[in-house]
């Protein structure tokens, strides 16, 4: 019968081993193939797999807490040799290790808000009459001192002319009383007038000057009136609103224009109030604007309100940004990042490059092709996940950044440029 064809072979006592030749397990299968019983099942494959078990479990103590404390020439002796022609080094990519550096380290407080120029003026009408003339709409730039409303001058003109009159007419009778005033003085010395007349002919020359005085600020009020009809820009700027057309009669106070200045934009945000202490005028802020993507804003702390906004538990901080090319427009919206703290010249790894182990906090630096094993103290976190390392590493040294479970120490790496 072929072997594996499922049926049992018939029992041959010819075959057998004497019984003093056999084992106990031997024995034990003689008599159930004689009672016509099936054998019992070999033990060999488990025995194999218990030892596989247990060999593989002394290479793994042997490369986890052996090799790591031998020195770099012993681990090196100690890892085979790889077959001829194959490369059996761990390959680290160029985002996977760092050649460190010192650098700035900041702690930031995130801010949230809306963009709004820092200048902007609600421009009213201080004279009263029929709009004559617009001359700029909504999106419009201006420089300092243009024309942006004429408000028709006639009837202001013909009220500067009447005050001139009044003016003139009372400067003479201003003059003719002073003539009166020196005739009166002239017979009082020689005892022909009284002095009664003196005082009254002084009295008609003081209450003339004060009229003179009068109308004099009435000219000026009318000069003003007519100069006032033409509205200029106050300083260069956008025009950001319109609320008259030629035609319309306004009074002094009537809302005309809106105007802004964006060469420099405000961002009005919200600080959490646990950061509140954090954050003082003059700090540097990186700013992010919402439709700008990849940009960055260099902007500073300019005030911070001293009350917290009822029922939201932030504080409103103000935040001027720089804006010479006009990309940024009120009311965008906007990230800023508050620098409240600094360390210089500082070494520090990503958090990922720090490992543990029994003995404590470590990091893999690569020397000569192989990954160390360097102890260090870990210090604050900064911002970009960056853990400051106070003492263990100098500048220079290449450490692994990434988390690479498959390396361990006293492996041999390569690094890809």
């Amino acid at each position: 019968m072929a072997f594996g064809s499922g049926r049992r072979r018939a029992y041959d006592p010819a075959l057998e081993k004497p019984e003093w030749a056999m084992g106990r397990r031997e024995r034990e299968n003689a008599r159930r193939r004689r009672e016509g019983l099936r054998p019992l099942a070999p033990r060999w494959p488990w025995v194999i797999l218990v030892l596989a078990v247990a060999g593989g479990g002394a290479w793994w103590y042997y490369r986890a807490f052996v090799l790591p404390t031998l020195p770099v020439a012993e681990r090196v002796a100690e890892t085979p040799a790889p077959e001829e022609g194959i490369d059996s080094r761990m390959q680290v990519n160029p985002f996977e290790y760092r050649t460190l550096a010192p650098q700035t380290l900041e702690q930031v407080v995130r801010v949230t808000g809306t963009l709004q120029p820092a200048q902007q003026s609600q421009i009213a009408a201080q004279a009263s009459g029929r709009i004559e003339e617009v001359r700029v709409r909504p999106g419009d730039a201006v420089a300092a001192g243009d024309t942006l409303v004429q408000i028709d001058v006639e009837q202001l003109r013909l009220q500067l002319d009447l005050q001139r009159s009044t003016q003139a007419a009372t400067q003479s009778q201003l003059t003719l009383a002073e003539a009166q005033l020196d005739r009166v003085r002239a017979l009082v010395e020689r005892g022909v007038a009284t002095t009664s007349d003196l005082d009254s002919a002084e009295t008609s020359v003081t209450g003339l000057r004060a009229q003179m005085s009068a109308l004099s600020d009435q000219v000026a009020a009318a000069e003003l009136n007519l100069r006032q009809a033409t509205v200029v820009a106050p300083f260069a700027g956008v025009i950001a609103g319109r609320s008259v057309d030629p035609g319309q009669f306004v009074s002094t106070g009537t809302p005309l224009l809106t105007l802004v200045d964006l060469s420099a934009v405000e961002l009005v945000a919200q600080a959490p109030v646990a950061a509140g202490a954090l954050v003082a005028v003059g700090q540097r802020v990186s700013v992010a604007v919402d439709g700008l993507p990849g940009r960055s804003f260099a902007g500073e702390v300019a005030r911070i309100n001293p009350i917290a906004t009822q029922g939201a538990r932030t504080i409103p901080v103000y935040v001027t940004i720089a804006n010479p090319d006009g990309v940024l427009l009120g009311g965008m919206f906007a990230i800023g990042e508050v620098v409240v703290r600094q360390a210089d010249a500082a070494i520090a790894v990503p958090v990922d490059a720090i490992r543990e182990d029994r003995d404590g906090a470590h990091v893999l630096v690569v020397e000569d092709g192989v990954a160390l094993r360097r102890p260090v103290a870990p210090g604050e976190v900064w911002r970009g996940n960056l853990v400051q390392i106070p003492e263990g590493l100098t500048a220079g040294d290449v450490v692994i950044t990434a988390a690479l479970p498959e390396i361990a120490p006293g492996d041999a790496v390569v690094l890809v440029e």
